[in-house]
């Protein structure tokens, strides 16, 4: 369980991160690009004594892994570009509904890690997906962005959000059912994944640098850092608790999602002063419910 907690901790240190660039006019999209680099020397140091890393790319779990790191940046893209022009309500909905994604996955394909679920297991994960969106609705503004546009491109950008976020939670733990369960070291996978997200992070930042898009600021380096520890951290974490968990992302996912919401609510509302509706206060306290019943036999 500290592994998820940690998990849970570790993701909200990103959500500050964001909040906090604009306050120190760091370029969020070069912070991206450039933080990957940070996660692969966090994780490097973090390799057990006598372990090395090296590529192998005759294995074929190394170009799974390679493909999931280029889909964090995809992921971290996509969801920037829905948050400015359908608002952060739509994102962030489609960005933690998408839990269903590697809950299913986790039951109906990977077989829940040998935990069977019952029907309060059910109930809680339904609980959940509610929770998840009532905790996170926030009212649109008259005129605001997400009403700015109505074009087709636009309207799918959450869509986009949901099945890439769902899409890398889920090949997460299937690397960890598959392959790190099989002998693979959590490092060696996590860093793997790090050296996709680098290439392709590498290749945006180069773009804009040559488009003159972007220039390089100490500020975004700094921002890269304070990004880059808890990112890498974050996925390790998360890795360790599917590990300790058997694979169970039925389990893990609602969790750690659930967590994620709540520790951010209560950040927001003592360092930034931030107010809930009365609707994400109900959101909020389903979601401790659904934490009960989807964890209840774990907890007796």
């Amino acid at each position: 369980m500290i592994y998820l907690l940690a998990s849970v901790a570790l993701s909200v240190m990103l959500l500050l991160n964001f909040r906090l660039f604009p306050r120190f006019n760091v370029n969020t999209v070069q912070a991206i690009s450039l933080n990957y680099v940070v996660c692969f020397i966090t994780g490097y140091l973090l390799l057990p004594a006598g372990t090395s890393f090296t590529l192998d790319l005759g294995q074929t779990w190394t170009w799974i892994a390679l493909g999931i790191g280029v889909a964090f940046v995809v992921t971290f893209l996509l969801s920037g570009e829905s948050t400015q022009r359908n608002g952060i309500t739509a994102t962030s909905l489609a960005n933690n509904l998408s839990l269903v994604i590697p809950v299913c996955v986790s039951l109906f394909v990977l077989g829940g890690g040998g935990r069977a679920f019952d029907g309060w297991n059910y109930v809680g994960l339904v609980l959940a997906v509610v929770a998840v969106g009532m905790s996170t609705y926030k009212k649109s503004a008259p005129g605001g962005p997400e009403t700015a546009s109505t074009s087709t491109l636009v309207a799918m950008l959450p869509v986009a959000v949901f099945l890439m976020y769902g899409f890398t939670n889920t090949m997460i733990n299937v690397m960890n059912v598959r392959y790190i369960a099989t002998g693979q070291s959590p490092v060696v996978v996590t860093l793997t994944m790090v050296v996709g997200a680098i290439t392709a992070g590498t290749l945006l930042f180069g773009y804009r640098i040559i488009r003159g898009i972007d220039r390089i600021e100490k500020q975004n380096l700094l921002g890269a850092v304070t990004l880059g520890v808890p990112n890498f951290l974050s996925f390790y974490t998360l890795v360790l608790a599917l590990s300790a968990f058997k694979g169970n992302g039925a389990f893990v996912y609602p969790l750690y999602n659930i967590g994620v919401i709540l520790l951010a609510a209560a950040v927001a509302a003592l360092f930034f002063r931030e107010k809930l509706l009365t609707i994400n206060k109900i959101g909020l306290a389903l979601a401790i419910l659904a934490i009960g019943l989807i964890s209840w036999q774990e907890f007796v």
